[in-house]
């Protein structure tokens, strides 16, 4: 198996690893790996003037298995000074994920630019976080989890570092923005509350909105999950990097008794 949670097949094609694996079945990709392809798919799409993804949504329609996929991206709108992209994420039979993006020309703000907040205690300040007991390695094991406040195994809201001790792609350097969206799709696994051997809590989508691209290998995740009273809950999050908060996430989630089946 190859080091890296994909590995090129050329023409828009990868192999996903062993690495991908999520939690809950061995056969079904963690949706971090794959939100990072997406991503990757967004920013190789040439801009005609410098620009900045300022929001990215990915709807998850069905499980991305542990297979050969293919991405595709592309400007569903163009304009020149904010336009719209699309990329999908597909196997050879199905579409498992649609990612839309608004990508904004980019402009010097500095000096009107807010204070983004608090930051976390750095990684090494703080000791590294195991996940709670019946969930399966693969994604899990592929990341470095340090927990700032709370932990994966400590239910309630929770803010850990996350670093991929893997690259994304075989051979690549991630960028930023795809060492982001890795992480950002955690934001329920972080925060949970609920026993997992007992409970799904599965996201549908996630949607993240970026004041600008991260720096350094270390994502911040800051997360809280709550739950409605008819099966649907929010995951929201702040992501950091060393320099502080960078975006925010949230995710829709499928809450109901595992018993009861999940799709």
């Amino acid at each position: 198996m190859a080091d890296a949670f994909y590995v090129p097949l050329g023409d828009g094609r990868f192999s996903a690893t062993a690495h991908t694996a999520g939690p809950w079945s061995a056969e079904s990709q963690h949706f971090g790996p794959p939100s990072a392809l997406l991503v990757r798919a967004l920013e190789n799409v040439e801009p005609a003037h410098p620009a900045e993804l300022a929001r990215v949504t990915v709807e998850i329609l069905g499980p991305a298995p542990v297979a050969d996929l293919a991405v595709r991206a592309r400007v569903e709108r163009p304009g020149r000074s904010v336009e719209l992209l699309q990329a999908e994420l597909a196997t050879a039979d199905r579409v498992v994920a649609r990612a839309s993006a608004w990508r904004i020309a980019a402009s010097d703000t500095s000096e009107i630019a807010t204070d983004a907040g608090p930051l976390m205690p750095a990684p090494d300040s703080v000791t590294e976080s195991p996940w709670p007991e019946g969930w399966q390695a693969g994604y899990l094991d592929a990341v470095e989890w340090r927990a700032v406040r709370g932990g994966m195994d400590v239910p309630g809201p929770a803010a850990v570092w996350a670093r991929q001790r893997v690259p994304l792609v075989d051979g690549e350097e991630p960028s930023g923005l795809q060492r982001l969206f890795a992480i950002a799709d955690s934001g329920n696994g972080v925060s949970n509350y609920l026993d997992p051997r007992k409970w799904w809590f599965i996201n549908s989508e996630l949607t993240v909105h970026l004041r600008r691209p991260p720096a350094g290998e270390w994502i911040g995740l800051d997360a809280v999950t709550l739950v409605g009273k008819h099966g649907v809950g929010t995951a929201t999050s702040i992501l950091h990097d060393g320099d502080g908060p960078v975006a925010t996430g949230a995710q829709a989630l499928m809450v109901r008794p595992r018993q009861a089946g999940g799709g």
